[in-house]
């Protein structure tokens, strides 16, 4: 079994930073990860991103920290991509959020679907407060690895 691999990156409150997150997530695109998987695991981490600058960060400064994680977890037939992104917002109840969530109608409509897609996309979807500043989105995609 290998160890897991983790890396972590702090940007600024920044929707101009999204392509230099997805550039970092890029060093996680490797031959044992299904090529579907890594991409809906960047799709995540780009709506994760952008609903921490648009929505938690709303009000707060461009200085802000944004922290994420990122964890390869591997078995011997399986692994998982653990994504943790921190944010200093005020949180939210995630289940009655997704609840009250109307399905969307219109696929090139902005907005809206970010939560959706990061639910549909993961295995395990998870919001909450990790102490009195600070919120953390966890979202953890499974895979096999071919034997």
């Amino acid at each position: 079994m290998k160890p897991a691999q983790v890396s972590r990156i702090q940007t600024r409150t920044d929707l101009q930073l999204l392509e230099q997150v997805l550039e970092w997530f890029a060093q996680f695109d490797q031959p044992e990860i299904p090529r579907a998987v890594w991409l809906q695991c960047r799709l995540a981490l780009a709506e994760g991103f952008t609903n921490a600058v648009r929505h938690a960060h709303v009000d707060k400064p461009v200085e802000t920290p944004i922290e994420i994680e990122v964890k390869l977890a591997r078995q011997p037939k399986h692994g998982a991509i653990e994504l943790r992104i921190w944010d200093y917002g005020s949180g939210f109840d995630l289940n009655h959020r997704l609840d009250s969530l109307p399905e969307p109608q219109n696929h090139q409509a902005d907005g809206g679907r970010g939560l959706k897609i990061i639910q549909q996309t993961a295995d395990v979807m998870q919001y909450g407060a990790v102490d009195a500043e600070r919120n953390c989105l966890l979202i953890i995609k499974n895979y096999a690895i071919p034997s």
